[in-house]
């Protein structure tokens, strides 16, 4: 059944998918938006090391997403603004790193592809690297949940509770460093960030509890891959931008109900 790309590329997209909408509510509630984002800039630059040390590009995103989040803290640490900071750091990453990959030795890279995803291409050995991730994050979350939602409603009262919120804010970063540098694959360094927040801002206003935003963001990011893989297919289109805009027209219909409820 694997040999069939499309099934594939459904599988890829579904895992990205979930993987991002189970963190994209902590995202969202800690406004992180701007460091993924600048997480995902990195990537670029995560490709660039890769080609230079001969290393898997999982490996080089990965590590180009952890090295923007030692640099913004040490920044933030130096009076820098967090947004100033995460502006200068996601801006300049991907400038190198198109600037990298553009100077490599070997064959031309289609950065377009890094940029954007191709889900279609996916094998067997990034399909199996996808849903580890997931597997990983899952866990994660089952054994953190709850130090991660104590630490998210306020670092203070973690604290009183025994919670130490450095521990749980690099695990938040650690794990949306692993879903970046998957994502890549799929949706593309431009996207994954949108994958991370517009499932659980669609979620959002329907739910009244972190674990019923969890669940309705799991679902609106599942049904944006599948959604947007089917349309992908009918019209012709990328298929990395199609989910993305299958997830956007989600959250414009789920603020329709959402006003519409009177919420």
């Amino acid at each position: 059944m694997l040999d069939d790309f499309l099934v594939r590329a459904g599988l890829a997209g579904l895992g990205v998918s979930l993987a991002a909408g189970a963190l994209g509510p902590f995202v969202v509630w800690r406004r992180m938006a701007y460091f993924g984002d600048a997480m995902a800039h990195a990537a670029i630059l995560g490709v660039a090391l890769s080609l230079g040390f001969a290393v898997s590009v999982f490996i080089g995103v990965l590590l180009a997403a952890l090295l923007v989040a030692v640099l913004f803290v040490s920044l933030t640490h130096k009076s820098q603004s967090a947004d100033s900071a995460l502006g200068v750091i996601a801006h300049s990453a991907l400038a190198f790193g198109l600037v990298a990959v553009a100077m490599s030795a070997g064959p031309r890279v289609n950065v377009e592809a890094y940029l954007f995803g191709d889900v279609l291409t996916v094998s067997r050995a990034d399909l199996a690297l996808i849903w580890s991730v997931l597997a990983v994050v899952a866990l994660w979350l089952l054994w953190r949940w709850q130090a991660l939602v104590t630490w998210v409603l306020s670092p203070d009262l973690a604290e009183t509770s025994g919670y130490n919120g450095r521990v749980e804010e690099i695990g938040l970063i650690v794990a949306l460093a692993l879903v970046v540098a998957v994502g890549i694959k799929a949706v593309g360094a431009l996207l994954i960030t949108a994958l991370l927040i517009i499932p659980a801002a669609s979620a959002r206003p329907h739910v009244r509890t972190p674990e019923g935003m969890i669940g309705l963001s799991l679902g609106f990011g599942a049904l944006a891959a599948m959604a947007g893989l089917g349309g992908a297919l009918w019209f012709d289109t990328p298929a990395g931008p199609s989910i993305v805009c299958a997830a956007a027209i989600a959250f414009a219909l789920s603020m329709v109900a959402a006003q519409l409820k009177g919420r």
